[in-house]
């Protein structure tokens, strides 16, 4: 039995939480992952899982032995990178995953750059605005906006993305144009966009000053993914307040217009986020430094 690959399979079948996850996530076939935790096991002389029908448990003793080994498997992953030069030339598979407007309009764009400074890094990317579970998922790191909920991961600030409120020449024609974000409880309509995680929308914020409003206005539709989100307020069914860097081609172009300048919502910051016990990884060291290169030009971290 090659004891370093059993606990690495041992290790990411308790993170995904079932042997058909840690199976995918490895790309292996799921009868290998099971006999290689079966020998790991038999090796040990003790139970390290408790097998059901829908999950797996982890024991006490295998709680214990997660812990010491996850340590030693994220050393030797760094040793084995210094003596094979990673740090100048990363390689493996990272799996990551982004907002859609942040993948769309700022990451896949520069993706070339990218993989002409690390030919060897295969690049796994999920597009989504949904919460990912990075340990279960078995996702190196995400990108993502907002408030941090899991204070365990490590996080990298990468951008304060600024905001703009914007609505069609056409909305603005039919309801007519605000003076102050309290205008917009009489008579306007919003685009709001939904948490996917809590199902609420969020409301729209105005800042000048010391002055702060924050407007739950009359909502025509709200949508939980940011293109969509753009592409609704571009219908005219409403305003809304959307990235600058989304908004800025259909403001030039005079389809959208923007709507209170000086009443500016406070800005968007953006993470790279990573479990802790993949921070000593080459690769994902040289794709956040390099995510902190792309995003600078949109706002200050």
């Amino acid at each position: 039995m090659d004891q370093i690959a059993a606990m690495r399979v041992f290790a990411r079948v308790v993170e995904a939480g079932t042997f058909t996850r840690a199976a995918d996530s490895l790309q292996m076939p799921k009868p290998s992952v099971t006999k290689l935790v079966q020998q790991l096991e038999a090796h040990l002389r003790v139970k390290l899982l408790q097998r059901t029908t829908r999950r797996v448990t982890v024991t006490p003793e295998g709680a214990a032995y997660y812990e010491r080994t996850s340590r030693v498997l994220a050393e030797l992953e760094d040793i084995e990178s210094d003596l094979t030069h990673a740090q100048a030339s990363p390689r493996g598979r990272l799996r990551v995953d982004i907002g859609s407007s942040l993948a769309n309009r700022i990451l896949i764009p520069a993706l070339p750059q990218f993989h002409a400074r690390y030919p060897d890094i295969q690049l796994e990317l999920g597009v989504s605005d949904r919460p990912v579970d990075l340990i279960g998922d078995g996702v190196d790191c995400v990108i993502r906006g907002g408030a941090l909920m899991d204070q365990s991961l490590v996080a990298r600030r990468v951008a304060q993305l600024p905001y703009v409120s914007c609505a069609t020449p056409d909305y603005l024609k039919r309801h007519g144009m605000p003076n102050e974000p309290a205008d917009l409880m009489n008579g306007h309509r919003v685009v709001s966009y939904f948490s996917s995680l809590t199902g609420r929308p969020f409301p729209l914020r105005y800042v000048r000053g010391e002055e702060t409003f924050e407007i739950n206005g009359h909502t025509a539709v709200a949508v939980n993914e940011s293109t969509a989100h753009v592409t609704t307020i571009l219908s005219g069914l409403g305003m809304a307040q959307t990235f600058a860097f989304m908004a800025k081609p259909y403001l030039d172009s005079g389809e959208l217009v923007e709507v209170l300048p000086g009443w500016e919502p406070p800005p968007h910051p953006v993470y790279v986020v990573y479990p802790p016990n993949r921070n000593l990884s080459a690769k994902l060291r040289a794709f956040v430094d390099w995510v902190v290169e792309v995003f600078t030009p949109y706002g200050t971290a």
